[in-house]
């Protein structure tokens, strides 16, 4: 088996964990952070949170020019620390959160895929979570 190489990415969100799982986590909140430019949006979001239970977000440029699926099967989970699951073609994630002087740390691993480069791949899942951060810090 061929081992993928892992990206992680960070932050610290001045917000206090249960109010940052439930943004992260609740649909209703992931349509609103969910995307790497202001050019993009995630008009749909579910998530059947639960060992087995799926994520799934429909991500698309705002133009209309082009858009994709993206599903996730949840392979652990241990509430307010730990997010485990898979993409469809095989690669996992891995976020944690911790608290730290009040406020939130978020560390996402992920494994890289194959279509684009890692340099490529980091900024665009960092640009994601700086959304994130942006939108519970002010909502």
């Amino acid at each position: 088996m061929e081992l993928k190489p892992v990206i992680t990415i960070e932050t610290t969100v001045d917000s206090p964990l249960e109010k940052v799982w439930d943004y992260w986590t609740n649909p209703e909140h992931i349509v609103n952070w969910n995307a790497a430019s202001p050019d993009w949006h995630t008009p749909r979001a579910t998530n059947d949170l639960r060992v087995g239970g799926e994520l799934f977000c429909r991500m698309e440029a705002k133009d209309g020019s082009f858009g994709f699926d993206l599903k996730g099967t949840y392979t652990a989970i241990e509430p307010l620390k730990q997010l485990d699951y898979m993409f469809e073609d095989d690669r996992k994630i891995g976020v944690a959160f911790s608290v730290i002087d009040g406020k939130t740390r978020i560390v996402q691993r992920f494994e890289a895929e194959n279509e684009n480069p890692i340099e490529m791949q980091q900024p665009g899942w960092q640009a994601i979570l700086d959304n994130f951060k942006n939108y519970t810090e002010n909502n």
